[in-house]
């Protein structure tokens, strides 16, 4: 995993359309998006090999502020979308942005069949265990006994685990960070994007507008407080099965190394072409 150590303010925001948030005051997609920009930095890419693909949702507005090559695509077809791009030209370094209801419900099939594959795009799902942009809805990863505007009681179903479904599903390199441990969820993007293969990042993110007004925490400082406190290195993290609701591993949590779809997919053009 590189060591990422942040770049200047001024650097940051060079890589920026805008100084002015359309993020709700709290939420902490931001903090997620500088990081992503450190690990380009740190990998020393050409911002114009670069490509975010975004979903729709808040995570999604991501692409307004980004002065790299982005596309906004229908709900739950970012990576879709992004498998074309890739494809297109593999020489591309291609980011897929979105939520973890865009993700794992409405997209949940193309997560499974991308990360199957093991197309070398990098996902990077910022989970806030609820709908922001729609009004706080229960997402698949809102925990059983949570409140949404859809489980005004409390939530009785189970969540999903983003990272166990994509290790699962075959994606080759597989992280957990949080908004709250900066440092190392910029060295996890980078060492995503690096990697060869379709690599899926879950980073855990606060939505106080709508999560926070519905369940304790509520303030902004202290729902990231929680994520300091609920967050285990994945070394010391000994519990078996999906991540629990008051602690989950952070950190590479898979990473093996298998043959990548364009370069397979180049084989099968080279041999129909009888070279």
């Amino acid at each position: 995993m590189p060591r990422v150590v942040p770049a200047p303010t001024e650097r940051i925001a060079g890589f920026l359309t805008m100084p002015k948030t359309i993020w709700c005051p709290g939420c902490s997609n931001g903090i997620v998006m500088r990081a992503m920009i450190d690990a380009v930095l740190v990998l020393g890419l050409d911002r114009h090999k670069v490509v975010v693909v975004a979903g729709i949702g808040c995570s999604g507005r991501l692409v307004q502020y980004l002065d790299f090559s982005t596309v906004h695509t229908p709900h739950g077809r970012a990576l879709t979308v992004a498998t074309g791009v890739k494809i297109a030209d593999p020489d591309l370094h291609v980011l897929v942005v979105m939520g973890d209801g865009d993700c794992t419900a409405i997209g949940g099939n193309h997560l499974i069949h991308a990360a199957r594959r093991n197309i070398d795009l990098t996902a990077v799902v910022f989970n806030n265990s609820i709908y922001g942009m729609t009004g706080g809805q229960m997402s698949p990863t809102t925990f059983t006994g949570d409140r949404s505007t859809t489980s005004t009681y409390g939530n009785v179903e189970q969540a999903f685990d983003i990272c166990e479904l994509a290790r699962a599903a075959g994606a080759s390199y597989v992280a957990r960070g949080t908004a709250y441990g900066y440092s190392k969820l910029a060295g996890i993007l980078a060492g995503g994007i690096a990697h060869r293969g379709f690599s899926l990042i879950e980073a855990m993110v606060a939505c106080p507008t709508y999560y926070g007004r519905q369940n304790k925490p509520s303030s902004p400082a202290e729902m990231l407080l929680r994520q300091k406190a609920q967050a285990v290195p994945v070394e010391r993290f000994h519990e078996p099965g999906p991540r629990l609701q008051d602690s989950y591993p952070v950190g590479v949590l898979h990473h093996v190394e298998r043959e990548e779809y364009t370069a397979a997919y180049e084989e099968v053009i080279r041999r129909a072409r009888g070279d």
